[in-house]
C-alpha cells in the first residue's frame, strides 16, 4: 500500500483519528481532514510522521459542496489519485422528535449524509478513470435499529447505508468497491458525554458486555481498505459487539 493515497474525513479525532494513523501503518500517505479542530488534525499529523508514516491535514467542510469539490480537486492535483475514501465526518444535535428544530435536523443530514454523497460523487470521478478504489462509508447501529433521540442522527445514518448499497451498484463494474462500517458504541468523546447510568443501561444491550474502541473500527476501515477485500461490495458490517444482531 505504500504508494497508495487515502482521505479521512472528520480524522481529527476520536473513530477518524484511529483510522488515519491505521491507514497510514499501513504504508498509505493520508489525507487527514477536518473541520474545527486544526490543533488536533495536526497532532494526529505529527503521531503519523513520528511514527515513520506520511500524512497532511486538510480543512474542508464536508456539507459544503463547494469546498468537497475544491478539496477533492487539490489531493488531484498534488497526488495525481486518490485510491482510498473513508467518510466518516458526523455530528449530533440529540433531542426528542417533538422539539428538534429545523436547523438541528438538517445540520445533520448536510453533514452526515449529504457530506459522504457529495466526497463519493467527486472522488468517484477520478476512481472510474483509474477503475479501481476504495469507498469506505461510517454508518452506525443506530441507522439499522434507530434511537429516541436520534431522529435526525438514525435519517442520516441509514440515509448512509442506502447511498453506499446504490453507489457499490453503480461504480463496481469499474473496480471500485463501496462499503459500509455500523459501530455500536465505541468509547470516545460523543459517547463519553453519557452519563454513567446510561452508558450501564447500554452495556446491557451489549452481548460482549464492554464499549468498543476506536481501534476496532480502524482495523475493519483497514481490511476493507486492502488488497484483500476486492470481493466485498455493498455491505454493512457492524462492528458492534453483538448489539444489533
Amino acid at each position: 500500500m505504500s504508494e497508495k493515497i487515502a482521505i479521512v474525513t472528520g480524522g481529527s479525532r476520536g473513530i477518524g483519528a484511529a483510522i488515519a494513523k491505521k491507514l497510514a501503518s499501513q504504508g498509505m500517505t493520508v489525507i487527514i481532514n477536518y473541520c474545527g479542530s486544526e490543533d488536533r488534525a495536526l497532532a494526529v499529523k505529527g503521531e503519523i510522521e513520528a511514527a515513520g508514516g506520511q500524512a497532511e491535514a486538510w480543512r474542508c467542510d464536508v456539507s459544503d459542496c463547494g469546498q468537497c469539490e475544491e478539496f477533492v480537486k487539490a489531493v488531484m492535483e498534488k497526488y495525481g489519485r486518490i485510491d482510498v475514501l473513508v467518510n466518516n465526518a458526523g455530528i449530533t444535535r440529540d433531542g426528542l422528535m417533538m422539539r428538534m428544530s429545523d436547523e438541528d435536523f438538517s445540520r445533520v443530514i448536510d453533514t452526515n449524509l449529504k457530506g459522504t454523497f457529495y466526497m463519493m460523487r467527486f472522488a468517484a470521478r477520478h476512481m472510474l478513470k483509474a477503475k479501481k478504489g476504495r469507498i469506505i462509508n461510517m454508518a452506525s447501529v443506530v441507522g439499522l435499529m434507530g434511537n429516541a433521540g436520534q431522529v435526525n442522527y438514525a435519517a442520516s445514518k441509514a440515509g448512509v447505508i442506502g447511498a453506499t448499497k446504490s453507489a457499490a451498484k453503480e461504480l463496481a463494474s469499474r473496480g471500485i468497491t463501496v462499503n459500509a462500517i455500523a459501530p455500536g458504541f465505541i468509547d470516545t468523546e460523543m459517547t463519553g458525554v453519557l452519563s454513567e447510568k446510561v452508558q450501564e443501561q447500554i452495556l446491557t444491550q451489549i452481548p460482549l458486555g464492554t464499549f468498543g474502541k476506536p481501534e476496532d473500527i480502524a482495523n475493519c476501515a483497514a481490511f476493507l481498505a486492502s488488497d484483500e477485500a476486492a470481493y466485498i461490495t455493498g455491505q454493512v458490517i457492524q462492528v458492534d459487539g453483538g448489539m444489533c444482531m
